[in-house]
């Protein structure tokens, strides 16, 4: 099995034991269709689709568990780390990349690392276009108009 598929076992597992059917459907939706927008970027940006993928399957996954955003981003990179730890999944680099990707990944008014701007970016994209009757956060409009930009949209 790939690691990807490997990470998405565990997240599903973690995922089902929301109780909130509605919630549960949101916390999927928003995963999956982060993890495929980062692919997508990491690949035309030339970084490691495989590792954007996984970041993003994971960034929000500690919000999820706890039901709270206070401080998600921090929170979730370190249950990034424990759970990549427990999966075997990745190197020290990876791990090290995934981390820093999900620890920063709240800040949109910053640049990161090449890896962070992907999961930024991509969560941008899928807060954006999953429901287009939403007006797009103040916080997100700059990111998300150089995203239409990069991608011809």
């Amino acid at each position: 099995m790939s690691r990807l598929k490997e990470l998405r076992k565990y997240v599903n597992k973690e995922l089902n034991k929301m109780e909130d059917a509605d919630k549960r459907t949101s916390a999927i939706a928003h995963l999956y269709g982060v993890s495929l927008a980062a692919t997508m970027i990491a690949k035309k940006r030339g970084l490691d689709p495989e590792i954007a993928s996984m970041a993003a399957m994971l960034h929000d996954l500690h919000a999820y568990k706890t039901g709270s955003y206070d401080d998600h981003a921090h929170l979730g990179a370190d249950l990034a780390r424990k759970v990549l730890k427990k999966l075997e999944l990745t190197n020290e680099t990876e791990t090290e990349q995934i981390c820093s990707a999900i620890y920063h990944h709240d800040d949109k008014l910053t640049v990161d690392s090449p890896m962070d701007e992907v999961i930024k970016d991509a969560d941008v994209i899928h807060h954006c276009m999953n429901d287009l009757s939403k007006q797009v956060k103040e916080k997100e409009q700059a990111r998300f108009e150089k995203l239409c930009e990069e991608f011809g949209m």
